[in-house]
């Protein structure tokens, strides 16, 4: 019923099925442990752009990258900690570092679990010592993504994290979204505008996020896909990103633990004493009508 095997394509990809649920996962660890395939009933959810996975030099625009320690971009690429200045790149360094797999478990569910760990790279941009634990769990119609955080230095350290999915659709004009905030701040013009349930589409970009949205849920509607996907994420998670291009079949409904250059506004920042964890959880439920 849940099996775990393994292709060699570009790089090593891990693939997870429950074959009940007709449910099959892709992970490639060392592309930065992203998924960059789910399939449930024989139809795609996310999207991928196959050219930029293949091209090492191109960050990946399709299935969930992981964004850590920041999320979003900063000022000029720039924080300072302790009086010094250091460059982080958009949404970090996690989605780019080779993970490692660390476990693997077929019964009751289909867990594949991922660890990244701070090296002398990570030291360079961001001066901590750290190690992440990502469990990718699917059972029925569920994609779960259980995450640990530990800091292992000596001192505080603050981080935010989050995820990027990329879901599949080929008509955006009949999505419909459930997403539990009233209004959102343009990520560009940094106006605040209301929402109402609808996106406009004609713009070349939509960037904008729900800041501290107002239950641990939103839901979006392809009714050219009779497809309802719900995204379930701990309270942790202060802010939902959405994003999309004009003429790509894709959009993206982004969970964030902090806004952008939190780790130099300090808003809504996660930051962790010496040998402490934190632990959240991101669910996406696919559901065909």
């Amino acid at each position: 019923m849940f099996s775990i095997s393994i292709q060699q394509k570009q790089y090593k990809t891990y693939i997870l099925t429950h074959e009940t649920a007709n449910s099959q996962l892709e992970v490639v660890p060392e592309r930065g442990g992203i998924i960059t395939r789910w399939r449930l009933q024989e139809q795609e959810i996310l999207y991928l752009d196959a050219e930029r996975f293949a091209n090492p030099e191109l960050s990946v625009r399709g299935g969930i990258p992981i964004l850590f320690p920041i999320c979003g971009n900063l000022p000029e690429n720039t924080y300072t900690y302790n009086g010094k200045h250091y460059t982080l790149k958009q949404h970090g360094f996690a989605r780019d570092l080779p993970w490692q797999v660390t476990d693997q478990v077929t019964q009751d569910a289909v867990i594949l679990s991922l660890t990244l760990n701070s090296n002398e790279q990570t030291q360079a941009v961001y001066p901590f010592d750290f190690q992440l634990i990502f469990n990718y769990r699917i059972q029925g119609n569920t994609l779960e993504i259980q995450q640990q955080y530990t800091n292992l230095s000596l001192e505080a350290m603050p981080f935010s994290f989050g995820f990027h999915p990329y879901f599949f659709t080929q008509d955006k004009t009949q999505l419909q979204f459930e997403i539990p905030a009233q209004e959102y701040q343009d990520q560009r013009s940094k106006k605040i505008h209301s929402f109402a349930g609808q996106f406009d589409f004609n713009q070349d970009e939509i960037d904008v996020a729900f800041k501290q949205p107002a239950s641990q849920s939103a839901s979006v509607i392809d009714n050219s896909r009779k497809l309802q996907l719900t995204l379930e994420y701990d309270n942790i998670f202060s802010t939902l990103v959405f994003w999309t291009l004009k003429g790509k079949d894709f959009y993206c409904l982004e969970p964030w633990s902090a806004p952008r250059n939190a780790i130099n506004t300090g808003e809504h920042l996660t930051v962790l004493q010496p040998g402490a964890t934190c632990t959240a959880n991101v669910r996406i439920l696919a559901k065909f009508f």
